[in-house]
């Protein structure tokens, strides 16, 4: 029987592979658990190369203007995607099923409108589910897209929408049309500075809106592209 006898350098070599073969290991497992729970995509912009935006209007507040918007969007035919809050679908179905029924798709955008970075997985979850449900019961549709409000989230955030069979939507142009200082030049402004292939318009319900409204649409056909959903820009 042959005995092999390993000397010192040889005994620090192998220590030295064994550990670097279990680091990586351990890596792997980590690596692979966090691509399986994280695994969702958050679009900022569309992914379709081709002349086409889509228009998201983020909707908890500005009922007065809503109806002139939808009158704006049906007399150029343009279907864009509503994000609204649970808490304002419970109180406005009516004027929700009115958005609808225009064609437009409809977003979820959180039950409460608040900071959903600053909550733990159970609450995001809780919230985007709510509103889900809230949408589901008076429509009979299931959205499929979740806008965090004010853009807010976390890594929570990312595996409540993904266990709830969600995509994020963010903007790559954002009117900032909520802000006081924000009147219909600069608003248009925004738009047309910006203005690149499956762009994410974000916009809100504002007097100012309305008025900026004609002219960044006349302005988006003008230069070629069409304007539609999230769905059209996300495939």
């Amino acid at each position: 029987m042959k005995i092999f006898i390993i000397n010192k350098k040889t005994l620090y070599t192998l220590l030295i592979i064994i550990s670097i073969i279990l680091i990586v290991g351990i890596f792997m497992v980590f690596y692979n658990r966090a691509e399986e729970t994280f695994n969702i995509d958050i679009y900022y912009k569309g992914n379709v190369d081709e002349k086409i935006v889509a228009i998201a209007c983020n909707i908890d507040w500005g009922n007065e203007y809503i109806e002139k918007m939808l009158n704006i969007l049906a007399e150029k035919d343009i279907k864009i995607t509503c994000f609204v809050t649970g808490r304002w679908a419970e109180k406005y179905p009516e004027l929700l099923k009115t958005i609808y029924k225009a064609g437009h798709q409809i977003g979820n955008h959180g039950y409460n409108h608040i900071d959903y970075d600053k909550l733990d997985y159970d609450k995001n979850r809780l919230e985007i589910l709510k509103a889900h449900n809230v949408i589901k019961d008076i429509l009979g549709i299931e959205p499929i897209f979740f806008s965090p409000p004010s853009g807010a989230y976390n890594e929570n955030t990312i595996k409540a929408a993904k266990d709830l069979n969600y995509d994020i939507i963010m903007w790559s142009i954002d009117t900032i049309d909520w802000r006081e200082d924000s009147n219909k030049e600069k608003i248009v402004s925004r738009v047309i500075n910006n203005l690149h292939n499956s762009a994410i318009i974000l916009i809100h319900p504002t007097q100012e809106t309305v008025k900026a409204l004609p002219e960044i649409i006349s302005y988006i056909h003008d230069k070629g592209y069409e304007i539609g959903t999230i769905s059209d820009v996300v495939k």
